[in-house]
């Protein structure tokens, strides 16, 4: 079979550097876990490193001609290639409850789903590595006070340590994509339980960030019932301003907040 064709609907930008394939399947430190999803492995360039490792490799792609491609050239992986949308595909049942690690070279008009998809399966998924637009690598790994810093950033480092690894030329891929690419890796923390409700925790950061000219005061208005608590000084903030740790302790007091 010949080379896969890049497909534009599905954001494919093979890439074609071994070095930084290599790089980015060895950035997984494969601790507590012996199972490692691959999201969109294409004609696997990063797959052929992951195999070499001992552990358990599977591979999730909704390109059939990519899933004939890696069929016919990576036979190791046998019956473990999925041909399905990860976005839609409830994998964590594929691994019945087991713990296992993401990794890829996402494509960028969905890399942003891909990582809110893992935090919703964050109980099984210890570690994450992956290759983003520059500027969402980036994104996810800000901190706050800067306009990068947002629902991406709070959310993933609620519950993972995320580190920039390194930046990739938009010339080490076919076709080569308009922007530069960032790795990055993401470790769940050792305590990644929240001390407070983790679904108002959500709904907390995104209702902030989605007004986020805003102070919290008026952004999250629908969630404040006592005048009293209106007047306390983090409720004058902008959320760019809240690191996770200020938006628990606003979790916190907005949940034990009643009408007067």
């Amino acid at each position: 079979m010949t080379d896969v064709r890049a497909k534009k609907h599905l954001g494919q930008h093979f890439l074609t550097d071994e070095n930084i394939a290599k790089k980015i399947a060895d950035s997984l430190t494969l601790k507590g876990y012996t199972n490692v999803l691959e999201i969109g492995p294409g004609m696997g360039v990063l797959t052929k490193y992951l195999l070499e490792k001992p552990i358990t490799t599977y591979v999730i792609e909704i390109d059939t001609e990519s899933v004939e491609y890696l069929q016919t050239h990576y036979l190791k992986l046998s019956n473990r290639i999925i041909s399905k949308d990860f976005l839609k595909y409830d994998i964590s049942t594929y691994f019945n409850g087991e713990p296992f690690a993401i990794i890829g070279n996402f494509p960028y008009n969905i890399s942003s789903q891909i990582v809110f998809r893992t935090l919703e399966m964050r109980d099984q998924i210890p570690e994450f590595s992956g290759m983003f637009q520059k500027e969402v690598a980036e994104r996810i790994c800000e901190k706050p006070g800067t306009k990068a810093y947002g629902i991406l950033s709070v959310l993933t480092q609620a519950f993972y340590e995320a580190t920039y690894l390194f930046t990739v030329s938009e010339k080490v891929f076919n076709p080569p994509p308009k922007v530069k690419s960032g790795v990055l890796i993401l470790k769940r923390k050792e305590n990644y339980k929240l001390p407070c409700n983790e679904k108002m925790f959500f709904a907390v950061v995104k209702a902030g960030f989605n007004q986020r000219r805003k102070t919290l005061r008026n952004s999250l208005k629908s969630f404040i019932n006592s005048d009293n608590l209106k007047e306390h000084s983090i409720f004058g903030m902008r959320p760019e301003q809240l690191g996770v740790e200020e938006f628990i302790t606003l979790t916190q007091m907005l949940s034990t907040d009643t009408k007067e």
